[in-house]
């Protein structure tokens, strides 16, 4: 089981920028394969935001409609870190935020983070 722990949440204002960060420790039999950024607001599913994952040597990366151009996941494999960089926050961009990693494939996740919340006010 991989633990994960956000962190990088806050209050900013429209326009402004946030980056979140995603620390995975322990182990599992299987190497992760992917990572991924969600964000639910309450009352809603939860909605994919972006993940980054690897096939052979190289590392994809994928984002929601909503996000593309503005967010940039990124992840440093001598940390075992993710990050999301947020730019050009909108309000509609408050979420909770959680990681997720995956050992089993690009679009299947195992382990997940807390949360970290983001609120941009307008």
């Amino acid at each position: 089981q991989v633990q994960l722990v956000e962190s990088g949440g806050g209050l900013v204002q429209a326009g402004g920028s946030l980056r979140l960060s995603c620390a995975a420790s322990g182990h599992t039999d299987r190497r992760v394969v992917v990572m991924g950024w969600f964000r639910q607001v309450p009352g809603k599913e939860r909605e994919f935001v972006s993940r980054i994952w690897s096939a052979g040597s190289a590392w994809y990366t994928f984002y929601a409609d909503s996000v593309k151009g503005r967010f940039t996941i990124s992840r440093d494999n001598t940390k075992n870190t993710v990050y999301l960089q947020m730019n050009n926050l909108k309000p509609e961009d408050t979420a909770v935020y959680y990681c997720a990693a995956g050992v089993y494939g690009p679009i299947t996740y195992d382990s997940w983070g807390q949360g970290t919340q983001v609120t941009v006010s307008s």
